[in-house]
């Protein structure tokens, strides 16, 4: 595969048609252009699993950056990502992860519905008194508000506060594309990091002197040392909306660019609709992964030290798991994905972005029955990891 040909405008438009002609090759292909680290593309979904749940490919963690950028602790950025448990693996993953886990248990998240579905109906109120005056944009209004605003409560960020966060979370973000490490990136990338590393440093500090029911009180309580403190409530904070939001904008834009489908929703088959929103257009689309040592994966050799990209975006259209892949069908008989990844990293947020959604949705088409889009959603090019809109505008009332 020519990793150009991805990064390419036509691959950012249209990614699926080069996922297509990638299962015609079979599990995993070599990448050209290893100069950038990356070494193979697996795209077939039990080989992205494999990859996944495999100890042999880590994260890509502080001995991956010491051989590919030597100079990365000069970046705040880079620093926050890898204090993180996002970007280590085993026994220290284990642990941090552990104790996150407290506020993402089965019984805490289905509690939370009552709350969830609150919000939900105050922000279409507050949809509908901005529809007033022309078009909504719906990312900002209403996608990251509702998951934001979830993982502000069980954090204990104060809610006024968001709309501070969300421009900085973004330059995280851009990041971690695959070419987004670019000077001016990297750049508000620290300066964000820098920014948010003080917040939180001030509100472990109130935290302290004021325990509260909230992850910020749990984890200021246990032996992490403040880097990792730090980081782990930022990339926590960060990694708890995102993908709600993305599966927020990303899912409402399938639905009225398919309003048959639209009309048959309901609080009783939205289960089944989130779930194929989320394999059909995940919002996060590739992982990545690097082997500290030789390794292989579907024949195709993976040298030390080169990383893997998993390709959930093109595993969940892998002919070989699902029946018409490429086609929106909230019906199928073979659902199920691996948009919330898989093995020791999986999501631990997935069942509480299910519920957003499925809360979100019925209650949106039920309270504008004639919403549309002002503009086509597609061509336009879109980030290829955490895939999604910047913004998109609907209209209420009908267009």
């Amino acid at each position: 595969m020519d990793l150009n040909e991805l990064l390419s405008e036509e691959g950012r438009v249209d990614p699926p048609a080069l996922y297509a002609r990638l299962h015609r090759a079979g599990a995993a292909v070599a990448v050209d252009g290893g100069a950038r680290g990356f070494a193979v593309a697996v795209h077939g979904f039990e080989a992205v699993a494999q990859v996944l749940k495999d100890g042999r490919f880590h994260q890509l963690d502080a001995a991956y950056l010491d051989l590919h950028t030597p100079q990365w602790r000069r970046h705040p950025a880079l620093r926050v990502l890898r204090d993180s448990m996002f970007f280590t693996d085993g026994p220290a993953h284990d642990r941090v992860r552990q104790m996150i886990g407290r506020v993402f248990t089965a019984r805490r998240v289905a509690r939370l519905e009552h709350a969830v579905t609150g919000l939900t109906h105050r922000l279409l109120d507050r949809m509908d008194e901005l529809s007033a005056d022309g078009p909504v944009e719906f990312m900002g209004e209403f996608a990251y508000l509702l998951p934001s605003s979830v993982m502000a409560e069980l954090l204990g960020v104060p809610q006024n506060d968001l709309a501070w966060f969300r421009p900085r979370v973004l330059a995280i973000g851009a990041i971690l594309e695959l070419d987004g490490a670019t000077w001016r990136n990297m750049a508000r990338a620290d300066t964000a990091a820098r920014e948010l590393t003080a917040y939180f440093t001030e509100l472990v500090a109130l935290r302290r002197a004021e325990p509260r029911d909230d992850l910020i009180s749990l984890l200021a309580a246990e032996d992490l040392s403040e880097d990792a403190l730090i980081g782990n409530l930022i990339t926590t904070f960060n990694a708890g909306f995102v993908t709600t939001t993305h599966l927020l904008g990303n899912g409402l834009t399938m639905l009225l660019e398919r309003p048959e489908l639209a009309a048959s929703l309901s609080g009783e088959n939205v289960a089944s609709y989130v779930e194929e929103m989320l394999r059909f257009e995940p919002p996060v689309q590739i992982l990545v992964r690097y082997a500290p040592e030789d390794a292989e994966i579907e024949g195709v050799p993976v040298p030390a030290g080169q990383a893997v990209l998993a390709m959930v975006g093109a595993a969940n259209r892998d002919p070989a798991r699902f029946a018409d892949p490429d086609t929106f069908d909230p019906g199928r008989a073979d659902a199920g994905s691996l948009s919330f990844g898989f093995g020791p990293h999986y999501c631990m947020g997935a069942a509480l972005s299910r519920l957003e959604g499925q809360v979100a949705f019925p209650a949106l088409l039920a309270r504008f029955p004639k919403l549309a889009l002002v503009e086509p959603s597609g061509g336009a090019p879109k980030p290829l990891i955490l895939r999604g809109h910047d913004t998109l505008a609907v209209a209420c009332h009908g267009g």
